[in-house]
């Protein structure tokens, strides 16, 4: 009797741990209006046209408005993980959340030539 218990709890954790993975795994969808009040900390950089960084080697910083959202994510991801080195994009994408950087993928690939005039582009 004690093995069959043993064995209805491992099933038991295996279908939780199966439940957790499923759930983490579905892809987080961005919302482009949240992702409007979350880019604050980008624009300082990112909607100066011509921009170029100089710490800790000079670069042309990009505009980000129009780019395309699954790359901007992916992006903020690899600073995130540490793939990516600039250190202050790796800061700065180490306090965003998965949902965090999905919304302002999504506001930024919303941006297009086109839009209203908006310096957060």
């Amino acid at each position: 009797m004690k093995k069959l218990s043993f064995i209805s709890r491992l099933l038991l954790c295996a279908g939780v741990v199966f439940t957790a993975y499923t759930a983490h795994a579905e892809e987080v969808k961005g919302n482009a209006a949240a992702g409007n009040g979350k880019v604050w900390l980008c624009v300082g950089c990112h909607s100066i046209p011509d921009y170029r960084a100089d710490y800790p080697l000079v670069y042309r910083v990009p505009m980000l408005g129009g780019q395309n959202a699954a790359y901007i994510a992916s992006s903020l991801s690899e600073y995130k993980k540490g793939n990516r080195k600039h250190p202050t994009m790796r800061s700065i994408a180490a306090s965003l959340s998965d949902q965090d950087m999905a919304d302002i993928a999504e506001y930024y690939a919303a941006q297009t030539a086109s839009s209203p005039n908006n310096p957060l582009k």
